[in-house]
């Protein structure tokens, strides 16, 4: 008997049917739900094909949410973290430029002086 174990505990995720868990099953279920309903409403007031472009549209907010994560963040906690830290918490960053190779030169000169310095003192 075998039992298989993921490499990386953290990325298990349990299926509940057809092989999506339950987050994707609601998201899904929701996102299927809205589009049918955006069907009947419209059908006998715009032609096939824009309808279906429109019912794609209203699913697409769903697929994100039920099936998109990122750096191990769910679709409402990435929003959420870029909310916070672009519009609520955003950060003033100022542009100091810093010139390496002439902080190095000067140093240089710097130790050079000393060095002169010292050896007319001596």
């Amino acid at each position: 008997m075998e039992v298989k174990i993921n490499k990386d505990i953290r990325t298990y995720t349990e299926n509940m049917a057809f092989g999506l868990s339950l987050r994707q099953c609601l998201f899904g279920g929701a996102g299927l739900t809205l589009s049918v309903v955006v069907f009947f409403a419209l059908r006998n007031h715009l032609h096939i094909e824009v309808l279906s472009w429109i019912c794609i549209f209203t699913v697409a907010p769903f697929a994100v949410l039920g099936f998109i994560s990122y750096n191990g963040m769910t679709a409402e906690q990435f929003i959420y973290a870029w909310l916070k830290s672009e519009i609520i918490y955003p950060k003033r960053l100022k542009f100091q430029d810093t010139n390496l190779y002439r902080e190095a030169i000067d140093r240089a000169k710097n130790t050079k002086n000393m060095a002169s310095r010292k050896q007319r003192a001596d």
